[in-house]
């Protein structure tokens, strides 16, 4: 029987610029022998080894940024000017990770009595797989692929086919940073059964997802007839709250670079604004100012900062929920802007929108975007805002914007969501764990929290034999 061949479509011409082979069942289903094999040697390789492998990696990566960036622009369609610094923040990310291993990896000694030895030893788990997205898919990557490795585990990645460079790059790197075989492997697919038989196998012992809540659950239910850990990380629907004390200027550049920014193609993007009725035409006034500024155009273009949405269906959502908004008594506040009007005919251009008159009875305000909307709804005080911001299903973050740091804390403290800005958006810090709350997911990546999922616990006894 044939392989699977996978084709990879231009966002920007909708033609094809890529194809992969995948592999048969039968060889998809060796995967997690192979994992198991390379594993049992790399858990027993000191973390230091370990360490000095990620490292070095982690400068080969960085060495390549500006020729991945440009693949990145051609696969999934953000503007060149802007891939390179995905890469530069997954190496500090991964640089984070690698800086705190030796305290997130470190044995927990019990309490101290005459006698007696106890502590808690965290061993690698087994093997990991990993399914990641395509809209950040180095950032994405390296939440769960540094700490796997630097904890001990062999992993194997299923990138998409939407930007399937990433996984044999990633490879690559880490063979030449003194990696041993198979401690990573990787595999083409565009099949979800294929996806499920090796959720399936017993020798997968944890699961990673990042991607759609359809997606998600989808592995959930695969993984469910066994004992295994699944971390997800799903969508958002992240709103902004802009308080009526703010310098509307600054604050408008803010919400449209974290609504736009990678043509809103970000889990968490701003998706919705809750503006304080005083200053709502001032700050839509700012808003369309801003962005008359941006260029929606070829992604290769270093003048772009707004390239194509990834494929036609989801130009196609993004539109859809933009006329249920308009038909259902929203405005279209766009201002005129002549790249917004004239992109490349055949790409998957969507035009940032900005949205008046947004209510919840709206798509546009319940269902997950990922596109370059902003829909503005006014609020009368930080009461409604925060009942507002927490109507939703999922909560992964939320920003809220004001000069008074202290009432920021407060309302942050009321939202319902895995991380909370104030005067910030779009932002997972190293440091801080990124997890989300409802249907954002399960699980931390990042941190020191950031290991956890990746190690099993193993607690000591002992006691001195009597004599």
């Amino acid at each position: 029987m044939p392989t699977e061949v996978i084709t990879t479509v231009s966002p920007s011409t909708n033609k094809p610029i890529l194809t992969r082979n995948g592999l048969a069942d039968s060889d998809v289903a060796l995967l997690p022998a192979t994992a198991t094999q390379a594993f049992v040697d790399y858990r027993r390789t000191p973390l230091k080894q370990r360490q000095q492998i990620v490292a070095k990696a982690l400068e080969l990566l960085n060495d390549r940024q500006d020729v991945l960036a440009k693949e990145l622009a051609e696969q999934m369609g953000r503007p060149v000017a802007y891939g390179a610094k995905e890469i530069t923040t997954a190496v500090i990310r991964g640089k984070y990770m690698l800086k705190i291993s030796d305290d997130a990896l470190k044995d927990t000694e019990g309490d101290p009595e005459g006698g007696f030895k106890r502590y808690i030893q965290k061993l690698p788990i087994g093997p990991v797989l990993i399914i990641f997205a395509w809209n950040y898919p180095y950032l994405i990557l390296v939440n769960s692929l540094i700490p796997a490795l630097l904890a001990g585990n062999s992993v194997i990645l299923k990138p998409s086919p939407q930007t399937p460079t990433i996984a044999e790059h990633i490879h690559d790197i880490f063979s030449k940073a003194g990696l041993p075989p198979n401690v990573i492997q990787y595999f083409h697919s565009g099949s979800m059964a294929q996806i499920e038989n090796i959720v399936k196998s017993p020798q997968i012992r944890l699961i990673c997802f990042t991607g759609s809540v359809a997606g998600g659950l989808a592995v959930q239910r695969a993984a469910a007839d066994r004992i295994a850990s699944v971390g997800l990380e799903l969508g958002g629907k992240d709103p902004a709250y802009v308080r009526a004390d703010v310098d509307v200027k600054w604050v408008a550049e803010e919400i449209v670079d974290g609504a736009i920014f990678n043509s809103g193609q970000s889990c968490c993007s701003i998706e919705r604004v809750y503006v304080a009725e005083k200053i709502h035409d001032q700050l839509v006034q700012a808003i369309q100012e801003v962005l008359k500024g941006y260029k929606l155009g070829d992604p290769l273009d270093r003048s772009t900062n707004v390239g194509p949405v990834v494929s036609k269906r989801a130009a196609e959502v993004i539109r859809s929920q933009i006329r249920d908004a308009t038909n259902k008594g929203a405005t279209d506040a766009t201002p005129e802007n002549q790249s917004f009007k004239s992109p490349h005919p055949d790409g998957n251009y969507v035009a940032p929108t900005l949205l008046l008159g947004a209510t919840h009875d709206m798509e546009v305000m319940n269902d997950e975007t990922f596109g370059p909307v902003i829909p503005v709804m006014k609020v009368g005080d930080d009461e409604e805002a925060v009942r507002l911001m927490n109507d939703s299903e999922f909560g992964l973050t939320a920003s809220i914007w004001t000069a008074d740091i202290q009432a920021g804390e407060r309302l942050a403290q009321e939202v319902e969501a895995g991380t909370v800005f104030v005067n910030r958006c779009d932002y997972p810090s190293p440091d801080l764990a990124w997890t989300g709350w409802k249907n954002s997911g399960k699980g931390v990546s990042l941190s020191k929290f950031g290991f956890e999922q990746f190690v099993q616990k193993k607690s000591y006894h002992l006691k001195d034999y009597p004599r």
